[in-house]
């Protein structure tokens, strides 16, 4: 017999018996820090909310080894392209995994990338022949949550009575799930000044590997096909310090829509069916949409609106004025083919409008969709041949206009990954639900190549960058000509040891916009440049107490110069199930140019990441308390004071006086 497999037989053996007997579970995961790693930078651009929903989608849904493709390992954006294949090539040439803990077998896979990996995995051996039908009707990940949030200080809305409800956001979300079986889920939330306490809500119910059908989702849903030109719903990072796999794209079907994200979802029917290598999936959508514009011009011409409002908020006359005035249809389709290592798919998808849809008359919106109906459709590919993947979807929408994308990843060594990808999305390119690779917020008037590289030359120590060149061939919001820039970003991180990590990082980023102080009968465009750097430490003493430092620069230049820094101490603790985190920040900026984004730790389910802006100081404390084995109770208290400011915020939104504070409570029942 093979030395390896009588090795593995017994490794296998050996790891079955003991996690049997110590009934193992997966560890948790800290999604924050988890977003950190991907994104050290924070931009008012990047929906972090929807980053966190679709992270914390993976965990509710971890991955089943035994069954995993390839698109699903890669989504992780943990594996190298040769990790994930040894992964792939173990299983089939030793047969279905026993434990995860098998995983120490796979040839390649090091001790740090297993530990990024178990929360997102599962293993169901096939050597057992459970219950089916105790299986199937049992839901294993079953809670209700409840919170409630509110700034204490009274903001100008309500003293001048602006806001018609009262000031607390709730929140509500119900879900029982069985993994890769099904799921039922309800999410509900008033915003702050609202009068409804379900203002909005979307729900789902969900089957899953029921014969013919491997997916189905009735209610709440959100669909990603390819590169995500014409479907788009996963976990979309973008440029920031993961360079290699966050480029590219998964096949990931259609996934529940669990985010308070507003007029982002869609609401229907889809299905996924699949018979040998070939998956087919349709969907239905009818949705209400908030929009603003909706105006007739006389009684005999057709009425129509501006613009999609996505913030979701009903708080004044005029924001209650326009929601949901308009309707929306969408109808569409892919059929996807897979042989080994090839996937090809084809992706349609036509949205109507019951009004017509005309932006502003600027300059700017000249290309921009106008009408009441938008059809796109596309091929998509991905080739894995060893250790390269490569991958692209091409598009063209009814207006005339077309968009591609087109890349690579590889493992070019053990020690050296790297990446490349170019765009090209036209000026009159229209794709609704699509959230392809860019630099901008749509998929439209760019073109740009980027590369990215990553180089791990001895264990713990990880180099990694990466440089974008883009231009729009049309002028943009305050960009009144075709423009042209370029980012980079270089990051060294540091893991001697399990205990301790730092890292340095420095972004630079150069773009045109209006000249402020051009005096000429036309505009005319300069140079903008933007600065980040910070390092950051992290050091956990005796198992239960973590201890992280960051210090953060940025810099921004249009004609005068706006520096800002900020001094950012994290304290951690944890002890059996209770958990504190709490920060003090100390944060100086010249302007808003060079405000400071830090990502902050709060309440399970939520994000935050409020830009610090001024000279002044930044608390918070959020603490989980499990009150028994069924409910767990979480308060956060934030605080911030700013020097030299009579009043905080603007607008509606503006507090009196030069201190904020923020209460959360929130519980939740596992039952």
């Amino acid at each position: 017999m093979n030395k390896k497999l009588l090795l593995h037989i017994c490794l296998v053996f050996c790891i079955s018996r003991i996690t049997n007997a110590q009934n193992f579970q997966r560890p948790e995961i800290d999604l924050n820090e988890y977003i950190l790693k991907l994104t050290p930078f924070q931009t008012e651009d990047v929906d972090y909310e929807d980053i966190y929903e679709n992270l914390f989608t993976l965990v509710q849904n971890p991955i089943n080894l035994n069954k995993a493709d390839i698109n699903q390992l890669q989504s992780l954006f943990i594996l190298s392209e040769s990790e994930t294949n040894a992964i792939l090539t173990h299983r089939q040439k030793f047969g279905d995994f026993l434990s995860i803990y098998e995983l120490q077998a796979v040839e390649g896979l090091s001790m740090e990338t297993i530990r990024q990996l178990l929360p997102f995995v599962v293993v169901n051996p096939t050597f057992k022949t459970p219950n089916i039908r105790n299986l199937k009707m049992r839901a294993t990940d079953s809670y209700l949550v409840l919170r409630m949030d509110q700034t204490l200080q009274k903001s100008k809305a309500y003293t001048e009575n602006k806001y018609l409800g009262s000031p607390q956001r709730v929140y509500t979300r119900l879900r029982m799930s069985h993994s890769k079986d099904f799921s039922l889920g309800f999410v509900s939330e008033k915003d702050p000044g609202e009068t409804n306490l379900l203002d909005y809500f979307n729900f789902h119910i969900q089957v899953q590997n029921k014969g013919i059908i491997k997916n189905a989702v009735l209610g709440d849903y959100l669909t990603q096909f390819g590169q995500g030109l014409i479907f788009s719903a996963g976990f979309a990072a973008g440029k920031g310090s993961e360079p290699i796999y966050t480029t590219r794209r998964s096949n990931l079907g259609i996934k529940p829509y669990n985010s308070v994200v507003e007029n982002l979802n869609m609401r229907g029917g889809a299905v996924t069916l699949k018979k040998g290598n070939v998956e087919l999936t349709t969907m239905v959508s009818h949705n209400k949409r908030d929009a603003s514009g909706l105006d007739p011009d006389t009684e005999d011409e057709q009425t129509f609106f501006s613009s999609i409002l996505s913030s979701g908020f009903h708080r004044t006359e005029t924001e209650i004025a326009n929601r949901k005035t308009v309707s929306e249809t969408n109808v569409g389709a892919n059929v996807l083919y897979r042989v080994d290592h090839i996937q090809l798919g084809f992706s349609a998808l036509k949205t109507n409008f019951d009004n017509y849809f005309q932006k502003r008359d600027l300059p700017y919106n000249n290309f921009q969709f106008k009408g009441t109906s938008n059809f796109i459709l596309g091929p998509n590919f991905s080739i894995n041949w060893q250790n390269f993947n490569i991958f692209g979807e091409a598009a063209k929408s009814s207006s005339g206009g077309y968009g591609y994308v087109l890349g690579a990843v590889a493992a070019l060594s053990s020690k050296i990954e790297w990446a490349i990808n170019t765009r090209n999305y036209q000026k009159n390119f229209h794709s609704f639900y699509g959230s392809a690779f860019s630099e901008g917020s749509q998929t439209n008037n760019e073109k740009g190549i980027y590369t990215g590289i990553k180089f791990t030359p001895k264990k713990g120590l990880v180099l990694t960058g990466f440089y974008d060149q883009f231009t729009f061939p049309w002028l943009k919001f305050g960009i009144d000509a075709p423009s042209s820039g370029y980012d980079y970003q270089l990051r060294i991180s540091r893991q001697p040891n399990r205990t301790f990590t730092q890292f340095l990082a420095f972004h630079h980023e150069v773009k045109q916009r209006n000249d402020p102080q051009n005096e000429l009968p036309y505009n005319t465009l300069i140079d903008t440049y933007r600065n980040n750097l910070v390092l950051g430490t992290s050091k956990t003493l005796r198992g239960f107490l973590t201890l992280q430092n960051k210090i953060q620069y940025n810099g921004f230049k249009i004609g005068a110069k706006s520096n800002g820094f900020a001094v950012i101490q994290d304290i951690e603790a944890k002890v059996n199930r209770i958990q504190i985190k709490t920060r003090v920040a100390y944060f100086n900026t010249d302007d808003y140019n060079s405000r400071i984004y830090a990502y902050e730790n709060d309440v399970l389910y939520a994000v935050s990441f409020p830009a610090y802006y001024g000279r002044g100081w930044r608390f918070y404390l959020v603490s989980k308390l499990p009150i028994n084995n069924k409910i767990d109770a979480w308060i956060r208290l934030s605080h911030t004071n700013v020097n030299e400011r009579p009043y905080i915020g603007s607008g509606n939104d503006q507090l009196p006086g030069n201190n904020k504070t923020d209460m959360k409570l929130q519980l939740r029942y596992r039952f």
